[in-house]
């Protein structure tokens, strides 16, 4: 039921995400489809590949996908509707969409009985790895490797959850709350992990 709940929130947010991308680099409807399926599902198939799991469970998500391609759909047909709200409101959603499938992760790498090294990396890619292969194919650079801080969030959720810190649907949806928060509050106040600039 927690894993569900979470895949259903990051479905949706993720969807949208590629739809806007895609509609912002005036992609055609199959574009759409295909920058919102990646966006929505790439981060699972890649953690799949790297935890154990056979990528053909990514085909076992028969309702979720019906429900990103109805999300996709009319988010296409009616941008009116929603467009000017997902420009004021996109950050927030995609961060809904990123601490979602980063708890998601995190909850399948620890029933699997993986260590937390493998928690950490499991939230990561899945929080992570849609939006990374969506901006790549917009040709873009990816948010996760900019300035701001994003995987880190994700991160610190594969490492609540691997130590065991949290383990019941309350503590999930704090943790959830948590992370979006945090991420918002690092956009807002444009909070950045260290980097360095080389001089050419």
């Amino acid at each position: 039921m927690t894993w569900d709940l979470f895949n259903i929130i990051g479905t949706i947010a993720f969807a949208l995400s590629g739809v806007v991308v895609a509609m912002e680099e005036e992609y055609d409807l199959m574009g759409v489809y295909i920058l919102g399926f990646v966006t929505a599902f790439g981060g699972g198939a890649i953690r799949n590949l790297l935890i154990g799991v056979p990528v053909s469970a990514l085909w076992d998500q028969g309702n979720l996908f019906v429900i990103a391609f109805i999300v996709m759909t009319v988010a296409f047909l009616l941008p009116s509707l929603w467009l000017d709200r997902w420009k004021r409101w996109g950050v927030l959603f995609d961060a809904i969409g990123l601490a979602s499938f980063a708890i998601q992760g995190a909850i399948y790498a620890t029933e699997m009985g993986h260590p937390l090294s493998a928690a950490i990396a499991a939230a990561a890619l899945t929080g992570t790895g849609g939006g990374m292969v969506r901006d790549i194919l917009a040709d873009r650079k990816p948010m996760f490797l900019r300035k701001d801080i994003y995987i880190a969030w994700a991160m610190l959720a594969g490492l609540v959850i691997g130590l065991g810190w949290i383990q019941t649907m309350p503590g999930y949806i704090l943790l959830l709350v948590a992370i979006v928060t945090l991420r918002m509050l690092s956009v807002t106040f444009q909070w950045q992990l260290p980097y360095r600039k080389l001089q050419h």
